[in-house]
């Protein structure tokens, strides 16, 4: 069973951040944006709606292939 109070922020290959669970995001004043349970953040500063991805990162060609390091 999922941890409902888990927040999890999946770095896609060569687009968003995708975050899922219960997270409150703010502005730089601490005013909340309103968003979903899941959303997807900009990565490659292109999007007409940051903070939020809008799939900008498609047609500018946006490449980056993050990995964590294996423990």
């Amino acid at each position: 069973m999922a941890d409902e109070n888990k927040v999890t922020i999946k770095v896609n290959d060569s687009g968003s951040l995708r975050v899922t669970g219960p997270v409150e995001l703010v502005d730089a004043e601490g005013n909340p944006f309103e968003h979903k349970e899941s959303f997807s953040l900009c990565r490659c500063g292109g999007s007409g709606n940051k903070p939020f991805c809008d799939g900008t990162h498609k047609s500018i060609g946006f490449e980056s292939t993050s990995r964590a390091k294996k423990q």
